[in-house]
This record gives structure tokens, sequence and C-alpha cells, in this order.
């Protein structure tokens, strides 16, 4: 490390990294309850698991987020942290909410933790990924406030140089944006269209700045390129996602009410998402052919080129094939959404993270990079991870083209809990690749433990 309190880091990356375990818990559990409706029942029904898995995959990335800035702003700004006592205090505070809340889902029935949670006063639960009772949001908009004072102040006393800036821009934006989830209208048609404000304007606009800003200070690191080569490519990117991010959020306007309109603007738009993703690959393999260094930590380099790759592929491709109005009539809602959250949320937001945290642990424990043994096993859980979220994608996007055509296309549409058994044995295939994803989950963590001869602390 550069700077001691880059150290406040490291309790946000083990906290993601644990919260991933239990989200992947949950997750095979949902898996095995499509195929065995009884599993667990009463005891966690699957409204309640599916609740859980959605929740601490937000939880675990924005831990990982929040770890992110803590590092690499005190070495952007070249400046210590403005208080690292007041990281740590926020991250005890938000990690002890989170886990109140978790327990909450888990032990209370829902309506009874509305009504004590103050539900009653300012009604915001109840909708997909906002479930979090109204003392948590509150909690969760204090812990924001808190951590933007902290990087903003870095960052007022320190230099700035692109790639803070855009991440701080991208946190400002998922803190402001998270305000609507206090707004729900009784209007069904004003409460969707203002609840993608949240969550499309959160994982398809603001967090791919956060994510294009963690890449690129992880590629000048382990690649040694001119750092205004990098930010260059900075620019492009950010660009793109902006434009096409914020107006695309009209191909989630489709069939909720809203004019006619957002058809175009939404099919338009959402068409030229994959472009800033492409650029992204190109970018990291580009920077990556032009090192000028041979960094130690080649698990981190091998993180940071999956990360191109699979988001382009689920966000980009995967996204595409189901976003334009004609083609999203017979789709949405189906399993082949489904597949395109999967990926998406994996290749940009899981393996962007997991790239900072292989990069930056080993220095937070003192040395440039794992053994090599630590490597290899560490990469080991890439694959394995990223093939079985391939398969997982693929099962699920057979799945939906299967359930798309029997229950909406062909001449005799069959009932949805029909077409739920038809399509039962995608859904066994994918819980087995759920397994080895899991495996590779388990990998990953037990790399931290492989012993052997670490590579001498260098600059970063």
């Amino acid at each position: 490390m550069k700077y001691t309190s880059q150290s406040v880091a490291l309790p946000y990356f083990i906290a993601a990294i644990g919260l991933f375990v239990g989200q992947i818990v949950f997750g095979l559990a949902m898996g095995l309850q499509y195929v065995v409706g009884d599993f667990l029942f009463p005891e966690i029904p699957f409204n309640v698991a599916r609740m859980v898995h959605t929740n601490l995959l937000i939880v675990w990335l924005l831990f990982g987020f929040m770890g992110a800035a803590y590092y690499l702003i005190p070495e952007e700004t070249e400046t210590e942290l403005y208080s690292p006592k007041l990281a740590l205090l926020m991250f005890w505070i938000f990690l002890i909410a989170g886990a109140a809340t978790i327990l909450g889902y888990l032990f209370v029935d829902y309506n009874t933790l509305a009504e004590m949670t103050g539900n009653n006063i300012l009604a915001t639960m109840g909708r997909e990924f906002l479930e979090q009772p109204l003392l948590t949001k509150i909690g969760i908009v204090i812990v924001a406030l808190a951590f933007l004072f902290n990087i903003s102040m870095t960052m007022l006393k320190g230099r700035k140089t692109v790639i803070s800036i855009v991440m701080l821009l991208g946190l400002w934006g998922l803190a402001i944006f998270f305000l609507f989830s206090f707004y729900n209208p009784g209007n069904l048609v004003k409460d969707k269209f203002y609840w993608w404000w949240v969550v499309h304007l959160w994982v398809e606009g603001v967090w791919e700045l956060i994510m294009a800003a963690m890449l690129a200070f992880v590629l000048i690191k382990v690649t040694g390129v001119d750092r205004e080569v990098i930010e260059k490519w900075l620019y492009v990117i950010i660009t793109l996602a902006l434009v096409t991010g914020l107006i695309g959020t009209g191909h989630h306007y489709f069939w909720i009410g809203t004019p006619g309109y957002w058809q175009w603007w939404g099919s338009i738009f959402s068409a030229l998402e994959p472009i800033p993703f492409f650029a992204m690959t190109v970018f990291a393999f580009n920077m990556v052919n032009r090192r000028r260094r041979e960094h130690p930590n080649k698990a981190a380099v091998l993180w940071a080129l999956g990360t191109g790759v699979m988001a382009f592929l689920g966000a980009g491709v995967w996204g595409f094939l189901h976003t334009l109005a004609p083609v999203n009539f017979y789709t949405h809602g189906s399993q082949i959404t489904a597949a395109h959250g999967h990926m998406a949320f994996y290749g940009a937001y899981v393996l962007v993270v997991l790239t900072i945290i292989s990069y930056a642990m080993p220095l937070l424990r003192g040395r440039a990079a794992n053994s090599q043994r630590a490597q290899v096993v560490e990469m080991w859980s890439f694959w394995l991870m990223t093939i079985s979220m391939v398969f997982i994608t693929l099962f699920l996007t057979a799945a939906g083209i299967l359930q798309v055509w029997l229950q909406r296309v062909s001449d005799t549409p069959m009932p949805f809990m029909q077409v739920q058994d038809q399509i039962s044995l995608f859904y066994w295939m994918r819980l087995w690749a759920g397994v080895v994803f899991a495996v590779g989950l388990v990998t990953y963590v037990a790399s931290f433990f492989v012993k052997g001869e670490s590579k001498p602390l260098i600059t970063p």
C-alpha cells in the first residue's frame, strides 16, 4: 500500500466475499425449489429465498464498490483518506443493518416486518429489489452520505484524475437514484416508471461508470500503459454508456402503460447499449497487449480480461437478443430475461469487484501478488465460475425459448404451470451448473489460504 488509510478497504472486501457466499447458497436453494417445489417450505418459501438472494447480490456489490473506492481514491488523489475512522464506523453500521434486514426476511413475516419498521408511515416496501424496510433504506442513505462525504473530502484535498472523477460521479449517481426507492405512488404506471430509475439507472447507468473506473485503475497498475491512453478510452466508454443507458431505460417502458414512442426510443438506444461493452472488451485486451511491464499478479489480469468479455456477452449480446420491442413483446418476463440478468450481473459487476479484490488484496496483506500456487487456484476458480455461468445462461436461454413458444407463440398456447413442467429439464441442468459455480466460489475463497512463496512487494 502507498497509503496506510487504504487498509480500510480490507474489511469491505472480506464482507463482500462473505455475502457473495451467502448469495450463492440461497441461489442454490432457489434452484432446487424450482424442481422440488416444497424444498425448505414453509420455513423458507421461494419468495423469501429470492428476496434474500437478490438483496445479498446488491449489498455485497455495494461493499465491493465502497472497498474499491477506499482503496483507489487515496492512490489516485495521492493523499490519505479524509477519515479512516468514519469509513470503519460506516462499515460496521452497514454490515449490522444488512445482517439484521436479512434475518428479518428469514424469521419475521413480511407484513409484520413492514408494521414493525414504519412502512405505515411511509410505504416503500414490497417492490422487487427494493424490499428493504424503511429503517434499512434510511440507514443506507446515511451510510452512503457519510461514505460520499469521506471520498469527496479526500478528493478535494488531493490530485484530481479522470479515474477518480468518473468513480465519484458514478458513486454520487448511485446514491441520488436510490432516493427514488422512497417514492411509491399509488398509480401503478408511475410506480413502475420511477422504480426503473433505481434499478435500470443503477445497473445500466451509473454503475457502468464505477465499473469502468475500477477496470481502468487496475489496468494502469498491471500493464504500465500511459495514463493518458487509458483515460481517453475511459472518456469514450462512459460517454457511450451514459448516452445509450439513460435513454435505453425506455426498453422497460414498452408494456407498462407509457406512451408508444418509448417503443421506438427504447428499441433504438437499447440496441446501441452493447457498443460501450464491446469498447470495454477491446479496451481491456488492447491495454494488456500494449503492456510495458509483466506484473506478477497474473490472476488480476485474467479477472480484468474476463470482465470485458463476459460483460459484453451478458449485458451486450444477451441484452440485445430481447431488447427490440417486437421481440420483447413475446419474451418479456420469460426465462430469457433471467438468462440475461445472470450473465450481465456476473460479467459486468461480479467480475469487476473480484478484479479489484484480486489486485488489491495481496497488497493489503503486504505483498505484490499471491504465490504462484495461490494464483493457479484462483485462476481455476475464475474458469469454474465463468464456464458454469455460461452454461447457466445457455440453459435458461433454452428454457426461455421453449417457454415463449409453448406459452405465447404456438397456435395452442399452454398454461404457465404446464409449460414449467415441460422445461423442468433445463432447470435441473441449471441447478447442476450452479453447483459447479459454487465449487468455483469455494475454490476462490480457498485461494486466499494457499501457502507458497509470495512475490516481493513492488511499487504498484
